[in-house]
């Protein structure tokens, strides 16, 4: 048959060893593999898939840093400028002369910083907002399957034959959705 670009063929695995194979093995026939839904992280299967490293460290550390500038700006603010306290015989001239008091301070916020905004990167990444499109093809990937989303192209045939010898047991296609 000939190359369809909006078709997608989706092969459907009960095992996390065959799918892993399977992955391989349809990337070394030269076939793009759009996504995959397992029910749970399989090892090694973003490297299988050839999925680029992720960024998230680096959101991670910038949205300390954010949190960390914050408590430094904050407790410099409340502490120094707004209201300026004599606490136990320690003057505030000088936010560094203070600053051991605002270490717990500091690192709560980084802590805090890093872990809320890392989630909600987490969600907008997704996409998993309220009123998002669900995005799971087959409610059976959720329980105990695996499944592979391929764009169809070449011989179908061939590709579906290729499907079958790598362990689906099943194989359908559908029309992609308009983005």
């Amino acid at each position: 048959m000939a190359t369809t670009n909006n078709t997608i063929v989706r092969a459907l695995y009960d095992d996390d060893d065959t799918l892993m194979s399977a992955v391989k093995e349809v990337r070394e026939k030269g076939y793009s593999i759009e996504e995959v839904y397992t029910p749970f992280p399989v090892h090694g299967l973003d490297h299988a898939m050839g999925l680029a490293p992720t960024r998230i460290a680096i959101a991670a550390f910038m949205y300390g840093v954010l949190g960390l500038t914050t408590a430094i700006v904050m407790t410099y603010y409340m502490m120094i400028v707004d209201w300026p306290q004599n606490i136990g015989g320690k003057p505030s001239f000088t936010w560094g002369a203070n600053m051991p008091a605002f270490v717990p301070i500091m690192f709560e916020l980084t802590v805090f910083f890093a872990a809320h905004l890392m989630v909600w990167t987490f969600f907008a990444k997704n996409k998993l907002y309220p009123g998002a499109k669900p995005q799971n093809p087959d409610p059976r990937v959720t329980d105990d399957k695996f499944l592979m989303e391929l764009p169809l192209s070449g011989d179908e045939e061939a590709m579906v034959s290729l499907l079958k010898e790598t362990g689906a047991i099943e194989i359908s296609k559908e029309e992609a959705a308009a983005h």
